[in-house]
């Protein structure tokens, strides 16, 4: 999938069925992630990406996106640390990442290159998600 072709459309188009509007009483979190669903994909930041990910929300159009913003700063701060949006990318299900073979080898070659002294920076258990992530075939 080129996510190029896509960039102008909307996860509510790509990833149907729309969604309905939140319901009054929703979160902060759920009135957001609705709210981020109609945001075109080439107007989404590091934050509404981490975000989407990390509610598992069409992961076939967020993930790459995640991969293409790691691909320039693969220690981007989106939200509460340096590297979160990376954190959340690697830990999206394993089944969404055998979808997506091309954006998995480009983060894995991404986190092949991340210095130790970067990745000791991280939060406690960080390498060994990173680890993980990578093992994976």
């Amino acid at each position: 999938m080129d996510l190029l072709l896509h960039l102008d459309r909307t996860l509510d188009e790509l990833d149907p069925p729309r969604w309905a509007p939140p319901a009054a009483d929703a979160t902060r979190l759920v009135r957001t992630v609705h709210e981020l669903r109609r945001v075109r994909l080439g107007a989404l930041g590091a934050a509404d990406l981490r975000m989407l990910v990390t509610q598992r929300v069409a992961l076939p159009y967020v993930l790459p996106l995640a991969v293409r913003l790691l691909i320039e700063d693969p220690l981007r701060d989106a939200c509460f640390y340096e590297g979160d949006l990376l954190l959340a990318t690697v830990n999206a299900p394993p089944a969404a990442w055998t979808l997506l073979p091309e954006p998995a080898a480009r983060l894995r070659a991404v986190i092949a290159r991340l210095p130790e002294v970067e990745v000791a920076a991280l939060p406690r258990g960080a390498a060994e998600e990173l680890a993980r992530f990578s093992a994976r075939i």
